[in-house]
């Protein structure tokens, strides 16, 4: 009886716990949605005037994506490549120097201007600041069962391990030769970055996220650079 009374407590110690971690999360997603959406008029007023006089016109993409509980919701970002890229060249998978991506559209997404429409998916309560990317569903269908069942039990993010790890997905890619695009992300990239995605479910904390939100901005200023190792010792390793 004892036994079971410690457990209850601990139980009740940890949901506790839990439930104080997401409503921090929350805020800080609230708070820093508002700030940003604010400092960031002056650039977005020119940008989607630019966007619109340019290319082919169009200033937001939405795409569904997969969200919490395998749930669905449109994302927004800044249109980066051609009307109906998806059903063009490798559909899903972007390459390096893609065809499909405009003139414009290189820059924002080298910079990853083109995802900072997402902050009103932060407000609006679709992503956290902090999480696994919300994936297409063919690419969300790559991963294996077990990942699909585990991947979204937490809130989708705006960045996160997997983001800053594969901050070069698309030139791992493009320099893949004897392989199809797809076959190659099944097969090495879903598998590890599934692996980096429950790393974060089994040690998420706001100290964590404080981290990877640093180390989001590091990648930006030094997309080479692999100093996430020195801060996380215990990450599945990268082997390619």
């Amino acid at each position: 009886m004892c036994q079971i009374s410690i457990t209850s407590r601990l139980a009740k110690i940890l949901i506790k716990k839990c439930n104080m971690y997401l409503f921090s999360k929350r805020v800080l997603d609230i708070i820093f949605s508002f700030i940003s959406l604010t400092l960031l008029i002056p650039l977005f007023i020119p940008l989607i005037i630019i966007l619109r006089i340019t290319a082919e016109g169009e200033v937001f993409y939405f795409q569904n994506r997969i969200g919490l509980k395998n749930s669905n919701f449109y994302i927004w970002k800044f249109a980066t490549m051609l009307k109906n890229s998806m059903d063009m060249g490798t559909g899903s998978i972007t390459l390096k120097n893609d065809f499909r991506v405009t003139r414009l559209g290189k820059f924002l997404r080298k910079t990853k201007i083109n995802e900072l429409p997402q902050i009103i998916n932060i407000l609006k309560g679709d992503i956290s600041l902090v999480g696994p990317r919300p994936l297409v569903n063919k690419t969300f269908k790559a991963y294996s069962k077990e990942i699909q069942a585990k991947i979204y039990n937490v809130k989708p993010g705006l960045t996160g391990i997997g983001s800053i790890v594969f901050r070069d997905e698309e030139a791992i890619i493009s320099n893949i030769k004897d392989e199809d695009p797809h076959e190659f992300y099944k097969r090495v990239i879903a598998p590890f970055k599934g692996s980096l995605e429950i790393w974060y479910q089994d040690n998420c904390s706001f100290s964590l996220d404080l981290q990877l939100i640093f180390m989001t901005a590091w990648v930006i200023i030094f997309p080479n650079s692999r100093l996430y190792e020195n801060f996380f010792k215990d990450l599945p390793k990268r082997e390619f």
